[in-house]
């Protein structure tokens, strides 16, 4: 089992890391919080196959408020609108692959421009490391919108899903963003087909986090810790841990994969509230500790990079802020 994690230990990350200049800092990494469902919150529709990609077709700057206050609340890092922004699904609202390929980058753009706008206000940003814009690469899963994400119950093989990942990848590796956010992967296949791309694409730079069903297991119920030190292993992968997933189950995943690997591990969970794929609701509302509360355990297990996923706020990042930085 490798030793505790210090803030000594964790401020001597490489300098090339792209998370260096903000442990060094801070002694964390403070990801941002839900994109679409405070989206939502804020009177967008989303209910759609296309999900918060609508949003880009429809209300465009209020993606980039959103951005604008995670930055505000403190995030080092904002997750760009393209989890679920694929070819197939903007095809099957009429849009062609051109322009496609241009709201995908538009995504990015955004939050890059609300990035800039917000060092442009805080001077620079007021003694932050500039923050970073992570493209996101939502499962195969998300395309179907039936909630696969979070059973990884696929038809497809590795083989099939490298395909079907193959031009979304390579154009958001060449969007201007700083980082991918493999996110949301619900099974070891569409894991492995990741890697593959990225031995494909040498200038990126990822990090991939798993959907988990329990303590152990990620959504397919395979091992989270096998997974961990397989992905873990990749030159070009900065981070490994797990997203949109219950907090109850984080501490042991972060513990889990601090066994296995020594890359960094990060997390940003769901609020812990169930969502039904199907019905696209959130139901069974479920009393949390105060966020800010469970970020500290977090990080007491070992966790280098922590933020939010579904029904998290800019509140609940300016909490970890101002509690742990």
């Amino acid at each position: 089992m490798p030793p505790p994690l210090t803030a000594a230990s964790l401020a001597s990350l490489p300098p090339g890391h792209p998370f260096a200049p903000f442990v060094a800092a801070r002694g964390l990494v403070v990801v941002d919080g839900a994109l679409a469902t405070e989206l939502e919150a804020r009177g967008a529709d989303l209910a759609d196959p296309l999900w918060s990609a609508r949003v880009l077709l429809e209300q465009p700057d209020l993606i980039r408020e959103v951005h604008a206050d995670y930055f505000a609340a403190g995030a080092d890092i904002a997750i760009a609108a393209t989890y679920q922004a694929t070819f197939e699904g903007f095809a099957a609202r009429g849009i062609g692959a051109d322009d496609a390929a241009a709201l995908m980058r538009q995504a990015v753009t955004l939050a890059c421009e609300a990035r800039d706008a917000w060092l442009a206000r805080s001077g620079g940003g007021a003694g932050r490391s500039r923050p970073l814009v992570a493209a996101s690469v939502g499962p195969y899963g998300a395309s179907l919108a039936d909630g696969s994400e979070y059973r990884g119950d696929y038809t497809l093989d590795e083989d099939a899903l490298l395909e079907w990942h193959r031009e979304r990848f390579a154009l958001l590796a060449a969007s201007g963003a700083d980082l991918l956010a493999c996110e949301t992967i619900p099974c070891g296949a569409e894991a492995r087909a990741i890697l593959r791309l990225l031995d494909a694409t040498p200038q990126a730079r990822a990090w991939i986090t798993f959907s988990a069903r329990d303590d152990l297991h990620i959504s397919s119920g395979e091992r989270f810790d096998v997974l961990a030190a397989l992905v873990g292993a990749h030159p070009q992968v900065i981070a490994v841990g797990v997203n949109c997933t219950a907090p109850a189950h984080v501490e042991s995943l972060i513990r889990a994969a601090r066994t296995c690997t020594d890359t960094p591990v990060i997390v940003y969970p769901n609020s812990g509230e169930t969502y039904d794929g199907v019905t696209r609701r959130w139901t069974r509302p479920v009393r949390c500790a105060p966020y800010a509360e469970m970020a500290r355990q977090w990080r007491d297990a070992g966790a280098v990079a922590i933020g939010g996923c579904c029904r998290t706020t800019p509140a609940d990042i300016a909490s970890i802020v101002a509690q742990l930085s």
